[in-house]
């Protein structure tokens, strides 16, 4: 993977303007966020450290400094002085200006106490032996394969937040350069201010053709849609271009074979840019179109992609077309592409969220095996109960991130505690009931994920106000931490320990019975038993991960 791109300028943080050094700030933020420790910043041709981490305790200079050019120039995460028990990652981020590399140290799980020699440890922390033990005992547990995972998807969000600044960088490019006059400006505003990622390719495209179609003195305009990356010809069997997606606007005499095959004729797609052809050229013997007397082309195109054609075909007055249509329709022809570039970066960035939910999840069930599937559990019946109190599309996918990411803070929770499999003492129960502060600490860093945190803070709340971790009552509780109360609660209830089997289900009615009103909000209970037998359902299937739109998933 590259490296991630920044807008830094500067050789120390000494001579970074102050904006500059805030951004810095702020990266090591972002970045102590998703790791849980403190970063430091090196330049990555000299190695000389530009942003220390918090604390004293970031690795040895030397080494670090004259590894730092290697971590550029392999371009990609590195594990550097692994140690029994820590080791050191760094990995690479590129401004306009210089090579950076960004490292902190790990403590290494599976490493008992006493297989650490903290001397040599020392060493590569670059602290006393003491200091190094004192550091060893404070920090969280990682596995190189968690490292390496999360490693690549901070990296991936931060070339994805550098590819969505270049496109917008396009996008006002392209604006600047709009034609003049009153129609065009109008036009191009009209399709700019329907630049929304929930419009479709075809939302935006047919929108286009109506507007073009005023302004474009031709008889039919078209979209041929085509995959994107898929820019070379593509062929049948028979030897007929595969069949594309149109859009058609006025009196369009070619269909989308007829049009693939124009493109695939005039070989546009290694082309590129935009075709004029007029009776110049389409009264040759060799023109094979002969229901087209006139057309433009220009392609939908975004960086090294080609979402499909734009067409102008057949002038209204049998004229030529000049360069003002092509210029006009080479602008909008632009604006979808990026449009369609745009909602390819957002489905790569929902797949980045996909796979930071589903690491942390794997992180949660590595945490306590035994409990290993309750996070999904709890997700699956989450979504039914709030299908059943009548929540929307939106409010149910919302609710599946939010059952899934409910435990996270149990990462930051002892493990001797965690897996106690006895009653836990008043001091356990306290250092538990931490997690739900800790969960919110831990996706606080990431925007995508804002709207879980109310759940994530409060679903351990009772309807009576005697929760935790702010004793909320009744409905200043939020309604999703209550559907997943009662869906945790149904869970633990149900599902076996290892100290003790699952409760029978009518034990488990009795104690929502008895704590409607009181634990659990009465609106949600009733809706539990409405929704009893989907429940039971849930519970005996073991689902592959479903993803998060909920429309998508089987019955």
């Amino acid at each position: 993977m590259p490296p991630a791109s920044l807008s830094l300028t500067g050789n120390t943080v000494g001579a970074f303007v102050p904006a500059v050094r805030h951004r810095l700030k702020q990266l090591s933020t972002e970045l102590q966020n998703y790791f849980g420790v403190p970063f430091s910043f090196r330049d990555g041709r000299s190695g000389e450290l530009i942003l220390p981490a918090e604390g004293h305790c970031y690795g040895d200079e030397d080494l670090l400094a004259s590894i730092s050019p290697g971590v550029v120039k392999e371009g990609t995460a590195m594990f550097v002085a692994e140690e029994a028990g820590c080791t050191l990652l760094a990995f690479p981020l590129k401004d306009e200006h210089q090579d950076l590399v960004a490292s902190a140290p790990f403590r290494l799980a599976n490493t008992s106490t006493a297989a650490v020699d903290f001397s040599r440890m020392a060493k590569v922390l670059s602290v006393s032996p003491r200091d190094a033990k004192r550091w060893y005992h404070r920090q969280t547990e990682w596995t190189i394969p968690a490292l390496q995972r999360m490693s690549s998807v901070v990296l991936g969000k931060m070339s994805a937040e550098s590819e969505i600044v270049r496109l917008t960088e396009e996008i006002d490019k392209v604006s600047d350069s709009l034609s003049s006059t009153y129609e065009e400006i109008s036009l191009l505003y009209g399709l700019t201010q329907n630049l929304r990622i929930s419009s479709s390719d075809a939302q935006l495209g047919d929108l286009a053709l109506n507007w073009l179609l005023e302004v474009i003195p031709c008889r039919g305009l078209s979209i041929l849609f085509q995959q994107p990356g898929n820019n070379r010809d593509a062929h049948n069997a028979d030897g007929n271009p595969f069949s594309s997606q149109q859009l058609t606007a006025g009196d369009c005499p070619a269909d989308a074979q007829m049009l693939s095959q124009l493109v695939h004729h005039l070989n546009l797609n290694q082309k590129r840019s935009a075709f004029v052809a007029n009776q110049r050229v389409t009264e040759r013997s060799d023109w094979p179109f002969h229901e087209i007397r006139q057309i433009i082309a220009v392609p939908l195109v975004e960086s090294e992609n080609i979402f499909g054609w734009l067409f102008a075909i057949n002038h209204n007055e049998e004229k030529g077309f000049g360069t003002v249509e092509a210029s006009l329709l080479s602008s909008v022809g632009t604006i979808l592409g990026i449009h369609s570039g745009n909602i390819e970066l957002y489905r790569r960035q929902s797949e980045f969220v996909t796979s930071v939910v589903h690491a942390l999840t794997s992180a949660i069930d590595a945490k306590d095996p035994y409990t290993c599937g309750h996070s999904d559990r709890v997700a699956r019946l989450g979504v039914r109960l709030a299908q059943e109190l009548g929540l929307d599309n939106q409010a149910l996918n919302l609710m599946y991130m939010a059952g899934l990411l409910h435990d996270v803070g149990k990462i930051g929770i002892d493990d001797c505690v965690l897996r106690k499999p006895g009653r836990l003492t008043d001091e356990e129960y306290e250092h538990i009931k931490l997690h739900p502060e800790l969960g919110c600490n831990i996706l606080a860093g990431l925007k995508q994920l804002k709207d879980v945190l109310p759940v994530v803070l409060h679903h351990h709340e009772q309807w009576d106000g005697k929760g935790y971790p702010y004793g909320l009552v009744g409905e200043t509780i939020p309604l999703m931490a209550r559907i997943t109360a009662v869906a945790d609660s149904y869970d633990a209830m149900s599902s076996d320990r290892p100290y003790r089997k699952g409760m029978p289900a009518e034990k488990v009615d009795q104690i929502f019975r008895e704590g409607s009103g009181t634990q659990w909000d009465p609106k949600v209970v009733e809706a539990f038993f409405a929704a009893r037998d989907d429940i039971q359902l849930i519970m005996r299937e073991e689902r592959a991960e479903l993803g998060f739109d909920v429309n998508n998933w089987a019955s």
